[in-house]
C-alpha cells in the first residue's frame, strides 16, 4: 500500500464513498478505510434512498443498483393508544422514471455503492479502526489505523466517521453532544411473502410505501417510528432524543416492542419472520450543533458534520450530497496544491450555500420547541384522534353542534389562549 494517498477518507457510509468516488473519478489518489467487515455491515437508516443526490453521482443507478422498491406513497400516522389519524400523499409519477426515492437494505447498497469508487480507482481498505488523526505543526497529515505499522499519510483526510466522530472530536470541533442533540433509533427487518405486503399496503407489483408515526409509537414523546416496504421484508423502527429517553426511563427495545403490538401496527406484520435487530445513533442537533466542518488538511462530512434533516427523514442524501461538496473542495485544493483551512474552506462556503444548510436553517428551532413543549404529542395528538372519532361517528347529533363539542373540549383542555399560543409557537417552529 502507498506510504501517502491525496486523500484518506474514514468511513465507507453514504458521505464517505461519495466523496471518495468524486475524488478518484477525477484521478485523485484516495483510501477508503471502513472499520466494518464490508461497507454497511455497521451502518443502519430507516432504509429510505433519495434519487437526485444519488443519480447526480451515479447517473441511472437505478438501473443496475440494489434496490427494494421505489416509493410511490407515503403516509402520516398520528397515532394515539387505540386509532390512528392517517394523512399522505400517492402518486404513479414516483412509480416510472427517474422516480422520487427508494427503499434500501444498508448492507447491500453500501456495498454496491462503495465497489463503484473501487471501480473508479478508489482502495478500499475494511475491518480497520482509525484510532486517531496525525497532527503536525497544526495540520492533519494521515491517520493511525489499529493495524501493525498502520500509520497512513495525505494531503487531505476527510471525516465521514459517523454521528459521534471520535475524530472531530479529537481535533476540538466539537464537544460531546448533548443527549437533546442525539436520538437512538432501533430498528427490525421482518420478512413477509411479497404477496402479502402487498395486499397490507395496498400496492402493486415492486410499488413501495412508508409511514411516518408519530404520538403513541414514543409514548408521546419527542421521536418517530417508521414502517417501510421492502421486496419480501418490512423495516419498523423507532427512535427518540437520549434526553427523552432518559427523563421518561425509557428502553429502546421495549419501545420498538410496544409499537409492534399496537392494534394499527400488529396486523401490517401478522406472520412475519424477525431477521435482524439493528440500533444507531441519529445526529438531532440541526443547524446549531453543525461542528466546524473544515480544518488545516481536513473536512467532516455527512452524520459526523451533524446533516440530518429530521422533520423530513433526510440523512442519506445529505450525506452524499455533503461528500460531493467536500470532494470538489479537495480537487481545487489539489489543484491549488494548497490544503490549508483557507483553500479548503470553500467546501463550507458551498455547504452553507446549499440545500442542505438552508433547510437545517429553515427547522433550526423545531426539535427544541417540540421536547420543550411536551403538549403537542403527549396531547394534541389524543385530541386529534378523539376529535375525528367523535365527529365521524353517526349518533343523531347534529354536525354543527359535534363542531362545537369539538372545539369545546380542545379549548377546555388546555385553555384558548395556551391553544392559541402553542398554534403560533409550532407554525413559529416551522415556518
Amino acid at each position: 500500500m502507498p506510504e501517502k494517498f491525496d486523500v484518506i477518507v474514514v468511513g465507507a457510509g453514504p458521505a464517505g464513498t461519495a466523496c471518495a468516488l468524486v475524488c478518484a473519478k477525477n484521478g485523485l489518489n484516495v483510501l477508503l478505510i471502513e472499520r466494518g467487515e464490508y461497507p454497511g455491515s455497521k451502518n443502519v437508516m430507516g432504509g429510505v434512498l433519495y434519487r437526485k443526490q444519488t443519480e447526480e453521482l451515479i447517473p441511472e443507478f437505478w438501473k443496475e443498483a440494489p434496490l427494494e422498491r421505489p416509493v410511490v406513497e407515503q403516509r402520516f400516522w398520528m397515532m394515539d393508544k387505540e386509532s390512528v389519524v392517517s394523512f399522505g400523499y400517492k402518486g404513479m409519477e414516483w412509480a416510472s422514471e427517474p422516480f422520487n426515492n427508494f427503499t434500501v437494505l444498508r448492507a447491500q447498497f453500501d456495498q454496491w455503492f462503495a465497489q463503484k469508487a473501487v471501480e473508479q480507482g478508489a482502495l478500499l481498505i475494511n475491518e480497520t479502526v482509525v484510532t486517531e488523526c496525525i497532527v503536525e505543526n497544526g495540520k492533519v497529515i494521515g491517520v493511525r489505523t489499529d493495524r501493525p505499522d498502520g500509520d497512513v499519510y495525505a494531503d487531505v483526510v476527510v471525516l465521514a466517521d459517523g454521528v459521534n466522530s471520535l475524530l472531530g472530536k479529537q481535533l476540538g470541533f466539537h464537544k460531546e453532544f448533548r443527549p437533546d442533540e442525539v436520538a437512538l433509533t432501533v430498528m427490525e427487518v421482518i420478512n413477509l411473502p411479497k404477496e402479502k405486503i402487498n395486499d397490507r399496503f395496498n400496492l402493486e407489483g415492486n410499488h413501495g410505501c412508508t409511514i411516518e408515526i408519530f404520538g403513541d409509537s414514543t409514548k408521546g414523546n419527542l421521536g418517530t417510528a417508521f414502517l417501510y416496504t421492502n421486496k419480501e421484508s418490512l423495516n419498523i423502527g423507532v427512535g427518540t432524543t437520549l434526553s427523552s429517553m432518559i427523563k421518561a426511563k425509557l428502553k429502546p427495545y421495549d419501545l420498538l416492542d410496544y409499537l409492534k403490538t399496537h392494534p394499527m401496527v400488529r396486523p401490517m406484520l401478522e406472520g412475519g419472520e424477525s431477521a435482524e435487530y439493528l440500533a444507531h445513533l441519529i445526529p438531532e442537533g440541526g443547524f446549531r450543533s453543525v461542528p466546524k466542518v473544515a480544518g488545516n488538511g481536513v473536512v467532516v462530512v455527512g452524520d459526523a458534520a451533524q446533516l440530518v434533516n429530521a422533520i423530513h427523514r433526510e440523512g442519506s442524501n445529505m450525506a452524499m450530497y455533503s461528500g460531493k461538496l467536500a470532494a470538489e473542495a479537495i480537487i481545487e485544493a489539489k489543484a491549488r496544491n494548497n490544503f490549508s483551512e483557507a483553500s479548503l474552506n470553500s467546501y463550507r462556503e458551498a455547504l452553507y450555500g446549499s440545500f442542505i444548510m438552508k433547510d437545517l436553517e429553515k427547522y433550526k428551532d423545531a426539535a427544541h420547541t417540540f421536547e420543550k413543549y411536551p403538549q403537542y404529542f403527549k396531547e394534541y395528538v389524543p385530541m386529534m384522534n378523539q376529535a375525528m372519532s367523535k365527529f365521524f361517528t353517526v349518533d343523531g347529533t347534529p354536525k354543527r353542534d359535534k363542531q362545537k363539542e369539538i372545539m369545546k373540549s380542545i379549548t377546555s383542555e388546555r385553555g384558548t389562549l395556551k391553544v392559541l399560543q402553542d398554534v403560533y409557537r409550532a407554525w413559529k417552529a416551522v415556518k
